[in-house]
């Protein structure tokens, strides 16, 4: 039932902020589409809201390379959200957090989790037919499922990947290319994508004589997702590009039993399990973990 969670890092400066925010909510929290984006539901407070974690189905303990950890100060808060895939049930969940914790010291080497997207858009397949096969009548059913916000968030990325969002580019593969904002090593590295997705790569400075593969997933499975701590690190430095590509497979949609119950759709960024995600998670660091370190 447990789509994926995800851990939101609520600084001290903000956390007043999530307290009344929660309670303008009747202490319901946030809703579990979208982000617990602070100081709003905004795509800018979603990228300045830093993710303490991720959970997805394969994950198991999952563990941060050895001499790294994310920094959590004093006064901060941890949002979860959880979503759920109601395709297999409504039944009772029930869900917990564990924290593992060290103090503060020079043995342990903080992170930073950077997201990079890139936007599905995909045809219904040769031969189903349906009214939701039309991408603006499957973008109004997503708005009417989990908000209009759903739509910005798909011409926010359409945009920034340099399509046209009112008529981008459809196919099977999608991709794009991010920057990368600060010098550091890249010490591990995640792919995420929905049960229509078939490969993953993630590749820097692509096109170039200092081209390199970063993590190469070619044959993805949804229930079975990890976050890859490399076996060497990676030197990055600002300015450097790091290009996502996605690839899926749309008949899955009529083939795996989970999918059938879902109306045939254009299939484009969408936070339900019958829409799809290309998403990159990267963890950096600013100097090279000590892998002898205890904690």
């Amino acid at each position: 039932e447990d789509h994926h969670a995800i851990l939101s890092l609520i600084p001290p400066s903000m956390a007043a902020t999530a307290v009344q925010a929660n309670a303008a909510a009747g202490g319901k929290g946030w809703s579990c589409f979208g982000a617990p984006a602070l100081p709003d539901d905004s795509l800018t407070g979603f990228f300045n809201t830093p993710w303490l974690s991720v959970w997805a189905p394969g994950h198991g303990a999952d563990a941060l390379p050895k001499g790294t950890g994310t920094p959590l100060p004093a006064g901060s808060l941890v949002i979860m959200q959880v979503h759920y895939n109601l395709l297999v049930g409504d039944k009772p969940v029930s869900n917990s957090l564990v924290l593992d914790t060290v103090p503060v010291s020079n043995a342990v080497v903080p992170l930073h989790m950077g997201l990079m997207l890139a936007p599905p858009d995909l045809p219904c397949p040769t031969g189903v037919t349906g009214p939701l096969c039309d991408r603006a009548a499957s973008l109004a059913d997503q708005a009417n499922r989990f908000g209009s916000g759903q739509i910005l968030t798909v011409d926010f990325i359409e945009h920034f990947c340099g399509h046209d969002p009112s008529n981008p580019p459809s196919g099977d593969t999608t991709s794009c290319d991010w920057p990368v904002e600060r010098a550091g090593y890249i010490v591990r590295a995640q792919a995420h994508m929905h049960l229509l997705g078939r490969s993953f790569s993630m590749v820097l400075d692509p096109g170039t004589p200092q081209q390199r593969t970063v993590l190469d997933v070619p044959n993805y499975n949804f229930d079975y997702q990890k976050a890859y701590n490399l076996s060497k690190a990676i030197a990055v430095k600002a300015g450097d590009t790091i290009r996502i590509t996605c690839s899926y497979d749309p008949t899955l949609a009529q083939k795996l039993p989970i999918l059938r119950k879902a109306p045939a759709h254009y299939v484009t960024w969408g936070d339900g399990s019958s829409d799809e995600m290309c998403l990159g998670g990267v963890w950096t660091s600013k100097s090279l973990p000590n892998p002898h370190s205890s904690a």
